[in-house]
């Protein structure tokens, strides 16, 4: 069964009393879940990933505040093979950049912490959480396994390989797509009931709108191991790749399924043909369902994400551009998880 169907259903066995103020917080936990999906994928943009060494929640809660402290991390940065091989002539000004990007993702991550135990406590003790205390705190087991994932994500590119192991990354951005759908999905329900799309008048497309779900998030992992591999620049062209309708190389790496991590032309390729596909059964289920707002949302949307994905390869996947891409994955995921919600 998918986990986000486990999550519906565990939110919906027992419909919860609606509480504007816990689904504010939800709703606080979504942005900021958001927000690292985003600067992680700075992070990864910028090679800023491998910029810390350790994992010491208290001595990283603040970035270093002295000249030693710099000097210090960037001594221990300079252990790791990426710098060794890659990373030989950057200054400590350069370090600075890259380590404050990766700092910054991690607190983001220490702040959520906090963001969801203490107002967790405290709406527990007011007898605010009746009817969520289970499913809020699965959305806390799986914040805490996030981090553990983001850490072993790290481990693998410290020593022996220029950058982590694209597979761990996709993991890693797949649970946080997952993690910002469920917080969303119980922020829904605690909102008060909306007059303008009547629940329950589309349920026979339930089945057809969580597969759909399912796609986008296969589309997204494939997508965290196009930016886990540099294979975005792997060809500049479209609609045709490296001047070919399919990679000239495709399959010939062995075992098999290594086409899908490190034969950088097949990562691209499958990202694109799923996104095709993708995009294809998002319109048209959209229309079919075009009475529903949050289809007319998701359909504007992913016209939206098709352009700037071709954008995106045409352009040779600069910053900027491949950042957007990635938070329109966000806004279209959301508003799939909004749609499935409206069919229920």
């Amino acid at each position: 069964m998918s986990p986000l169907v486990t999550f519906d259903q565990a939110a919906r066995d027992t419909p919860p009393p609606r509480d504007p103020l816990v689904a504010a917080w939800l709703m606080a936990i979504c942005l900021l879940v958001t927000c690292m999906i985003l600067v992680g994928g700075a992070t990864r943009l910028t090679d800023s990933g491998l910029s810390i060494t350790e994992w010491d929640f208290a001595k990283h809660l603040l970035p270093p505040l002295t000249q030693g402290g710099w000097e210090h991390e960037f001594t221990l940065y300079q252990r790791t093979t990426e710098y060794q091989i890659q990373n030989k002539d950057m200054g400590l000004d350069e370090f600075r950049f890259i380590y404050l990007w990766e700092w910054g993702h991690r607190f983001l991550g220490q702040m959520m912490g906090f963001v969801f135990a203490i107002p967790f406590f405290a709406f527990l003790a007011l007898g605010r959480l009746k009817g969520r205390v289970l499913p809020v705190l699965g959305l806390g087991l799986l914040g805490g396994m996030q981090g553990a994932v983001g850490w072993w994500m790290v481990t693998s590119g410290l020593y022996g390989r220029l950058d982590v192991s694209s597979v761990r990354l996709a993991i890693h951005l797949g649970l946080a797509f997952l993690i910002v759908a469920f917080a969303f999905r119980l922020a829904l329900g605690a909102l008060p009931a909306q007059a303008g799309e009547a629940q329950g008048r589309f349920k026979a497309h339930k089945l057809a709108v969580t597969a759909l779900l399912a796609l986008l998030w296969v589309q997204i992992v494939l997508g965290a191991l196009v930016a886990g591999s540099d294979a975005g620049r792997a060809a500049s062209d479209w609609p045709m790749i490296n001047g070919r309708w399919s990679p000239t190389n495709y399959g010939e790496f062995t075992p098999f399924w290594t086409n899908f991590t490190e034969n950088l032309l097949a990562v691209q390729f499958h990202h694109r043909m799923a996104g095709y596909l993708a995009a294809a059964a998002v319109l048209a289920l959209a229309w079919r369902l075009r009475g529903l707002r949050s289809a007319r949302i998701a359909a504007g949307l992913v016209a939206g994400q098709v352009v700037l994905g071709i954008a995106t390869i045409l352009l040779g996947a600069p910053l900027w551009i491949s950042l957007l891409h990635q938070a329109m994955a966000v806004a279209l995921w959301l508003s799939v998880v909004r749609w499935r919600y409206a069919v229920s």
